[in-house]
């Protein structure tokens, strides 16, 4: 309890004593005759009236104004007055209300401290004393009290009395005082622990709000209390929105999987937000207890780490490309040396003029098909040791334009529509020869997927990758989208290997150089089929 609270229960408490006092003397009128008490029963109603008046003066200043120590000195000193004047007007040696200076210290120990209530014991004794000296020598004749009344009592006993009242006013102070100092030290103790745990309570608010975690509490229920921003940012609900609810209305996925007997659950799951996205969440799930050991819910830390797991599954298929890039490299230069002997020969058999014009046509066909597996050993040796992208500024509108503009003469694209929807603005730093080379490859693939004709649309849209929200990096997503029949997810984890293909003239090496060109540039190819049908790849590249 702080100084001003104590001030002003002191304060509230005087009042209801001077009432108190004030209807007693009023009643005492009709009930002790005596001569000093009808003297001076009008004094002691105005004493009684003008306590209460001063209470309600001192509480509203306490109330209205700041509290400062005068004030508490003030209440003290008129306590010490009033008592005083009290006994003075209630027989003096004979009044039965002396033991209010004992009121009067453990007040002032208790509003000040231990000095002030030894201040106060001295005070009251030097009053008292005095009080009961004068009536004794005939001083306090003048108002009313009788120098008989001390004077029978004899001078040993007048000094047995006033050292007694003194004893019993220091060993007041004395106790009082101590006892005042260790309800304030304690005092202190607890405001110092409470400051604590605020301040506890407010870093773990901020811990919270700004964590780059999705962090959500319920109850023992399963109901939905603490659910920070980073929470509200993936699952697209705010705070308000799934206060109460219970968890498996947000998270299907988690539905029984927190009243499992286990206490830590380390797991992850698909997550579709409400925009249609799909997400990867992993997430650690715990129960808590509150403070007296109950179980009290659970707290749940969850995030995003479809990042993390598109790059895993990026570097094992960059690793198996790999390896097979690095083998079929040396198989090449092995298959190429001997056909170019094989080249050689025939090609100086053929100009023998004594061979036979069916013989002639044979060794047509041997040349014809000889070059076309050089060609073939010349693009797989370009997917197995790219040429170092040349980057600069490249304004991705404009590359598609031109890559069109060059595929029109093809029939192959007369009954295919192309809409080019990125911005003329959207810029990345790439090899623009690299990068058409991509467009032409993607494009002719969606041609070749719709023999009948259909479109395909190109989009294009900026976004953040990192981690958990760490070190995020510009990126520019490009989609080629075609509406042919699309591809099984069979056939999605195999388009990217040379040599692997569903046409029956294709060599498989064209979507397999497209993604180690992109790679160079510090991107990814993806393959999807959206929900309309059709199928999308989706090139990433850095826009920085």
């Amino acid at each position: 309890m702080g100084a001003e609270r104590r001030l002003r229960l002191f304060i509230n408490a005087r009042i209801l004593v001077s009432l108190l006092f004030l209807v007693s003397t009023v009643l005492l009128k009709y009930q002790n005759p005596s001569v000093l008490y009808e003297r001076f029963q009008p004094e002691i109603i105005r004493l009684m009236a003008f306590s209460f008046l001063f209470s309600i003066g001192s509480l509203l200043a306490l109330r209205f104004g700041k509290y400062n120590l005068f004030l508490t000195y003030l209440q003290i000193i008129w306590d010490l007055l009033f008592v005083t004047v009290l006994i003075l007007f209630t027989g003096g040696i004979h009044s039965p209300y002396s033991f209010l200076y004992l009121v009067s210290i453990m007040v002032a120990g208790m509003l000040i401290g231990r000095r002030e209530a030894l201040y106060t014991a001295s005070l009251c004794g030097i009053l008292y004393g005095s009080l009961l000296d004068f009536q004794y020598f005939g001083y306090l004749s003048v108002i009313g009290l009788s120098q008989n009344d001390a004077q029978q009592l004899g001078a040993s006993q007048l000094f047995y009395t006033i050292f007694l009242n003194l004893v019993s006013f220091g060993l007041t102070a004395f106790i009082t005082g101590m006892l005042s100092e260790r309800a304030r030290q304690s005092e202190e103790a607890l405001q110092r622990t409470s400051i604590d745990y605020d301040e506890l309570a407010q870093l773990n608010s901020t811990i919270v709000t700004h964590s780059q975690t999705g962090i959500l509490t319920t109850t023992i229920s399963g109901k939905i209390r603490v659910f920070n921003p980073y929470a509200e940012e993936i699952v697209g609900l705010s705070q308000s929105d799934v206060y109460d609810r219970s968890i498996e209305r947000v998270f299907p996925q988690l539905s029984g999987l927190l009243k499992q007997p286990s206490d830590s659950i380390n797991r992850e799951f698909e997550y579709i937000r409400t925009d249609g996205s799909p997400m990867i969440l992993g997430f650690k799930a715990a129960s808590f207890n509150d403070s007296i050991g109950d179980p009290a819910g659970f707290i749940v830390n969850f995030r995003d780490i479809t990042a993390i797991r598109q790059m895993e599954k990026a570097l094992k298929r960059a690793d198996r490309l790999a390896a097979l890039g690095e083998l079929s490299a040396r198989m090449a230069h092995e298959i190429r040396n001997p056909l170019a002997a094989l080249c050689g020969s025939v090609q100086m058999l053929a100009g023998h003029g004594n061979v036979a014009d069916q013989d002639r046509r044979l060794l047509a066909i041997v040349t014809r098909e000889a070059e076309r597996l050089n060609l073939l050993i010349t693009e797989f040796l370009a997917y197995a040791r790219p040429n170092n992208p040349k980057r600069e500024p490249v304004t991705l509108h404009a590359l598609i334009e031109e890559t069109c503009d060059l595929m029109s003469s093809d029939h192959n694209f007369r009954l295919v529509t192309i809409r080019n929807l990125i911005p003329s603005h959207s810029e990345v730093i790439a090899d623009p020869n690299q990068l058409r080379q991509v467009f032409i490859n993607l494009l002719h693939n969606a041609t070749d997927a719709m023999p009948d004709g259909g479109s395909i649309t190109i989009e294009s849209s900026p976004q953040l990758r990192g981690a958990d929200g760490y070190n995020k990096i510009p990126f520019i997503n490009i989609s080629v989208t075609d509406s042919g029949s699309g591809i099984s997810e069979e056939e999605s984890q195999h388009l990217f290997e040379p040599f692997w293909t569903t046409k029956s003239h294709g060599t498989g090496l064209g979507l397999a150089i497209c993604y180690r060109i992109i790679e160079a540039h510090g991107g990814n190819l993806t393959a999807e089929s959206p929900a309309e049908g059709g199928c999308r790849f989706v090139i990433s590249l850095p826009s920085d």
